[in-house]
């Protein structure tokens, strides 16, 4: 992904310029261009999911030139996964919150923290939206495994001292997100209507006995 302010580049002989690099003229390019980019991104998968939101679209939104977004961001699926990474950001920080502490108590810890995430309005819509692109999409299904996998799952597995780190911080992941899903997603009852705090007491020691238990 290049960094660097787009420019225009004279056309040479024949009227061509140098490709993948669009012209200021019709990129619409200058400072805050790429966070537009990634802030409509985020909308447009969020309003539309990832098989119905475009390039296009995304331009459309951050008034830019599609070749800008190719330029910034590569293909769609790629888009794709900067908007996931920019909404997930605050769970991805998941491990440094709640490893602080120790592995005692790092169950309530990390599922406090995880429920947080869900029941802040600012950071539930954009999870839902990929969570539910994700469930139907197998590229997105990808994108969401791969970033979780490698910034979530194996910066807690490298912090346990237990057997079978990987497979633990994988079922804890699963009891987290499983439970996400009927409560926020499917909104299945009594359990989406529940006090967060009866819910976190259930799971919190489930979770702790999939990372450090016997």
């Amino acid at each position: 992904m290049g960094a660097g302010v787009v420019t225009g580049v004279p056309a040479g002989a024949g009227g061509t310029r140098r490709r993948g690099r669009p012209s200021r003229t019709d990129s619409v390019d200058g400072p805050g261009a790429r966070e537009r980019i990634l802030t409509a991104a985020r909308a447009e998968f969020a309003a539309r999911g990832y098989e119905k939101a475009s390039i296009r679209g995304i331009a459309k939104a951050a008034d830019v030139d599609p070749a800008l977004v190719h330029h910034y961001y590569g293909t769609k699926e790629q888009v794709f996964e900067a908007a996931v990474e920019l909404s997930f950001a605050p769970a991805l920080n998941a491990p440094e919150a709640v490893l602080d502490g120790g592995l005692d108590g790092v169950g309530e810890r990390l599922t406090r923290f995880v429920f947080g995430v869900w029941e802040n309005p600012v950071t539930r819509e954009p999870l839902l939206a990929i969570v539910r692109s994700a469930l139907t999409n197998d590229v997105a299904a990808a994108v969401f495994r791969k970033l979780i996998v490698r910034q979530l799952l194996r910066r807690i597995a490298g912090e346990l001292t237990v057997p079978d780190a990987a497979l633990r911080a994988e079922l804890a992941a699963a009891q987290l997100v499983g439970t996400a899903l009927l409560r926020y997603v499917i909104r299945l009852e009594p359990l989406a209507s529940a006090d967060p705090e009866r819910i976190i007491a259930r799971v919190a020691p489930v979770v702790q006995q999939h990372l450090t238990g016997p």
